[in-house]
């Protein structure tokens, strides 16, 4: 087994709407995995039919070597999941909560537990219901672990969280022990907070997956090139596959190249722009991510999955 998780023409309608389309998907044993993608994109929708918390319309998956349709307590002794809208039992405090599921575990690592809670500054002694949001997510994940899950899947774990909390709980994720490798697959769309994470991204938008790869793999195929066209001359928009039209202001014309890593690619740009200035841009993960969230529908994918 070379994957953690493998999706097989996964999709899932609700009526007339298709949240995941076809979704042919691997995450690499040991990978820390990225699920990307604007709001609505079917990044949650995922993750259910992954934890089997929702059934497939068509299509598989498999997690851990096992059909996600068929994961139970047991394979959940593998997987620690953490959702932005988990339900935690708020009537217990941190200790009591932690207390409660250890039974449950048989690879519980109370000197790992005490590790975390101390990164986290998990101190609190009252309550989950009356505390912050932020606490709450440390709990849980401090819970999903502490057991040293094989999979860790955690949906939208930073939302409306503050940047300390979300520093917080990325280097608990960060510095887990690494004599025990996992596979971390985390669906979010706070990009700054996933470059820090991440080694291998998928975006998906409408429901498709728009690619899948190592995260040097994205940034060395995206560039921005900006045409400046000579004086008096307004730069036409040059329509081809994998460009993304930014816009023109005056001289200047801006659009992504999807391809930029592939042979010839600066001498296809020089040809469709003769006699322009043309410079080539380096992008973060985030000006990409906004880029292709921001393309017509009618552009579809800009680059063949991985």
């Amino acid at each position: 087994m070379t994957s953690a998780i493998e999706t097989v023409d996964l999709t899932r309608r609700f009526g007339r709407l298709e949240a995941v389309e076809a979704l042919n998907l691997r995450v690499p044993i040991g990978s820390v995995f990225a699920l990307v993608g604007p709001n609505g994109a079917g990044k949650t929708t995922t993750i259910k039919l992954l934890m089997n918390l929702i059934r497939p319309t068509h299509g598989r998956a498999f997690v851990m070597g096992a059909d996600s349709r068929r994961l139970g307590p047991r394979a959940f002794e593998r997987i620690g999941y953490v959702s932005e809208n988990q339900r935690l039992p708020d009537w217990l405090t941190p200790d009591q909560l932690l207390d409660y599921i250890r039974p449950f575990y048989p690879t519980w690592d109370e000197a790992l537990c005490r590790k975390l809670r101390a990164d986290l500054g998990l101190t609190a002694r009252t309550p989950l219901q009356s505390l912050s949001r932020g606490t709450r997510m440390k709990a849980a994940l401090l819970a999903s672990l502490a057991y040293r899950p094989e999979l860790i899947v955690l949906d939208e774990p930073f939302t409306g969280l503050d940047p300390l909390v979300r520093d917080e709980l990325i280097r608990a994720l960060l510095e887990l022990p690494g004599e025990h490798p996992c596979t971390v697959l985390v669906s979010s769309h706070d990009i700054e907070e996933i470059e820090r994470l991440a080694d291998w991204i998928a975006f998906i938008d409408r429901g498709r997956l728009v690619f899948a790869e190592p995260v040097p793999s994205v940034l060395s195929r995206f560039r921005l090139i900006e045409v400046m066209a000579p004086d008096g001359v307004t730069p036409a928009p040059v329509s081809a596959p994998g460009w993304l039209l930014q816009g023109t202001v005056g001289r200047i014309l801006r659009f992504v190249d999807t391809d930029h890593a592939s042979p010839g690619a600066m001498s296809r740009i020089t040809l469709a722009f003769p006699g322009a200035d043309i410079r080539a841009v380096p992008l973060s993960l985030r000006e990409i991510f906004v880029a292709l969230a921001r393309r017509p529908a009618s552009e579809g994918t800009p680059a063949v999955d991985s």
